[in-house]
């Protein structure tokens, strides 16, 4: 629940999968509910078929023919075929649920946590993010699979009772105190200590990730340096807290098995105390349906346990989403973008930010286009950009980032990224415009060439060059480029500007640019000089620049 009292999103999400997966989950709870009835039933005839057989057979001869082995057998073996099949229909059913649900749950976490408000989405670090949309989400699997856990432990309850009755209501009262007991003093003991112990693995798995993913990306660096060792001593320190942290979990889990396993024992002397009137083979089913009861009771214990722990999985996913109401959609009469009341500038126009390094320049486009929490001064459409709803102001950006991220994949996947329906046309389309199209031409592998984890295929230029290509593949009224030739030669920088000068002209895109190079910043009318750093902002506008002119260098 949060504030309001109302169910979380995360756990409106779930509900509404529980509904989706109703047929399954309950189809898991029926063969749960035979599995524990043909458990308890399987082990309980068989002690009392040994021990009758071991008695018959002691008796002598004549009272050994006469025992019945046959029918007793043929009940043994159509149980444990009950059983064998009933565990098989659960785990199925169970999982097929579960398995299915979170397939559907989790690429809806990803697009509301995507689309949610600058310091929710970007809050996280990248390790701690992908613990909380993989483990975590993984952890919410527990909740599908034990749903059926109270019918099961329902069944083996009454079931081990039953048999305990026909040793006399004694044992019968025994059985279910026993069993009561032990769950009850479980749950005391998962609550208390188990739990707060646990709560710490996610954490603590994210910090991990976090650390493993800096040091993988200093790779080159720290093998320059010759700090592999260091390196390594880091990555060990982060998994020894999490070693640490499932140890200390082990730990207080194991006091739970000593409190059922004492219970059990206990259970199990009172049993055959209570049973000393019945019959030997009698006494032996009471005492055996204790223990398969106890063990149907310690499945429902397993399963509120773990409840408690995808409760705490559930609130770290909830503070993904839980930071107040988002800013509703404005209608926008235009997409004029104001900065600090002294540049106005509307779509098809060409704005530079220059200034100092460190001054904020990206820190301000990223404030305009909602990957930042936004700061007074700048406005669309007369509207503060801090009261646009992210995904509406983010619609109106395509954005090359300086820093160029790709996913381990190939070239179509990575430009897909921008319009997952682009045609290969349209894609071979941005790579001309990027200068990029002669490069994977030329591959026997075209738009299927792969460009590996983090783009270790391609060269620094390459990179930023497809990172343009995609930010060319989004229709968005604004392109918004951040050093869009840092790290290109002059020769493949004045063919790439050219080539973004007729694309602006063919597409009637604005452009908002950042770049400490004197060519990019000259394909732009107005130029707005940045000082002062984050929050203390100051800007001034700069001469106009001449839009440029067609050299050979960029017509090659």
């Amino acid at each position: 629940m949060n504030a309001s009292g109302r169910p979380s999103p995360v756990r409106r999400l779930l509900v509404a999968e529980f509904r989706l997966q109703r047929p399954r989950l309950a189809a898991a709870a029926v063969t749960g509910g035979l599995v524990s009835m043909a458990s308890v039933a399987l082990l309980g005839l068989s002690g009392w078929f040994i021990t009758a057989a071991a008695l018959a057979g002691l008796a002598g001869s004549a009272v050994a023919q006469a025992f019945n082995y046959l029918l007793p057998s043929a009940f043994i073996r159509l149980l444990a075929i009950v059983r064998t099949a009933a565990r098989y229909g659960e785990r199925l059913t169970g999982h097929e649920a579960g398995l299915q649900g979170l397939a559907a749950l989790r690429p809806r976490l990803f697009a509301a946590l995507a689309s949610s408000r600058p310091d929710r989405a970007l809050a996280l670090a990248s390790g701690e993010a992908s613990a909380r949309m993989v483990q975590d989400v993984d952890n919410l699997l527990t909740l599908f699979i034990r749903r059926s856990a109270p019918w099961s432990a329902g069944a083996g309850v009454a079931a081990a009772a039953a048999m305990a009755l026909l040793a006399g209501p004694p044992a019968a009262f025994v059985t279910l105190a026993a069993m009561g007991l032990s769950a009850f003093g479980a749950i005391v003991i998962a609550r208390r200590w188990v739990e707060p112990v646990a709560a710490a693995v996610p954490s603590t798995m994210g910090a991990l990730k976090t650390r493993l993913s800096a040091l993988s990306a200093a790779a080159p660096e720290l093998r320059a340096y010759g700090l592999d060792g260091w390196a390594l001593a880091e990555g060990q320190a982060a998994g020894r807290d999490l070693d640490a942290a499932n140890q200390k979990t082990a730990t207080v889990a194991g006091w739970l098995m000593v409190w059922q396993s004492a219970i059990t024992a206990a259970g199990l002397a009172v049993v055959l105390l209570s049973a000393r009137d019945a019959s030997q083979p009698l006494a032996a089913l009471a005492a055996l349906a204790l223990v398969m009861g106890m063990e149907s009771a310690s499945g429902l214990v397993a399963a509120l346990r773990q409840a408690g722990a995808a409760e705490a999985t559930l609130d770290r996913l909830d503070a993904l989403f839980d930071a107040g109401p988002d800013a509703p959609a404005w209608d926008l009469t235009s997409d004029t973008l104001s900065i600090d009341g002294l540049v106005s500038v509307s779509p098809s126009a060409r704005l530079a930010l220059t200034g100092p390094s460190g001054v904020g320049k990206t820190t301000l486009l990223e404030q305009i286009i909602g990957l930042r929490s936004a700061t007074a001064g700048v406005t669309l459409g007369g509207v503060p950009v801090s009261d646009l709803a992210p995904k509406q102001r983010r619609a109106l950006f395509a954005y090359a980032a300086q820093d160029i991220r790709l996913i381990d994949g190939s070239v179509r996947d990575n430009l897909r990224l921008a319009d997952p329906d682009a045609t290969d046309e349209a894609l071979w389309a941005v790579l001309e415009d990027a200068a990029l199209s002669v490069r994977f031409k030329s591959s026997p592998l075209g738009l299927n060439t792969p460009v590996k984890a983090g783009g270790q295929a391609l060269s620094g230029g390459e990179r930023r060059r497809l990172g343009l290509a995609r930010a060319y593949l989004r229709p968005a009224p604004w392109l918004v480029l951040d050093e869009p030739t840092e790290g290109l030669d002059f020769a493949t920088e004045a063919q790439v500007l050219w080539r973004l000068q007729q694309r602006l002209a063919r597409t009637g895109q604005g452009l908002l640019l950042v770049s400490h190079r004197p060519s990019p910043a000259a394909l732009c009318e107005q130029v707005v000089w940045i000082e002062g750093g984050d929050g203390n902002r100051r800007v001034r506008l700069a001469p106009g620049r001449h839009a440029l002119q067609p050299s050979p260098l960029a017509m090659a």
